[in-house]
């Protein structure tokens, strides 16, 4: 039987810089802001509400949305108004100590987009297609596989299919 953590959904997962620009985004249903403009605008609005709030919760649109912030990054997972919220943060905190973890805890932009493959990585073993697979950190840096030689970040490319 399926734990509810597997019944959950996202909408959508984000990450934008302190200037609300986007450097990650993966939107899960078709319907929700089918174009990049829908997208860019929703974007906008969530930072605009959430930037400079001192909350972990915000409700816009419809959308329960979920976010953290680290040094000059804003990271953001969107449920659906029923969505539980619980279960949203568990899915943003993992998130937030995998990539903390991959990049060495300098959970920052130049680092972030110095590894940006393994965050796509790290975004996909959490969630897949909306459904909620993983919230531990542990199992998705296992499931992952880094090997972390040195500064450099490198995966372990036998076991990782990378899918843009």
């Amino acid at each position: 039987s399926l734990s509810p953590i597997l019944q959950s959904s996202v909408k959508a997962v984000f990450i934008l810089d302190n200037d609300g620009n986007r450097l990650l985004s993966k939107y899960y249903d078709p319907e929700f802001y089918p174009s990049m403009k829908e997208q860019k605008n929703f974007e906008k609005n969530v930072f605009n509400k959430t930037h400079k709030a001192d909350n972990e919760i915000a409700f816009l649109e419809g959308m329960t949305i979920v976010y953290k912030t680290s040094i000059d990054l804003f990271f953001y997972v969107v449920g659906s108004a029923q969505e539980n919220e619980l279960m949203l943060m568990s899915v943003l905190n993992c998130l937030f100590e995998s990539l903390s973890q991959i990049l060495k805890k300098n959970v920052e932009r130049r680092c972030l987009l110095d590894n940006m493959e393994g965050v796509f990585l790290v975004v996909d073993e959490i969630i897949d297609g909306g459904v909620i697979l993983e919230s531990d950190p542990q199992q998705v840096l296992q499931k992952v596989n880094y090997r972390v030689r040195g500064e450099s970040v490198i995966p372990n490319y036998q076991s990782c299919h990378f899918i843009y």
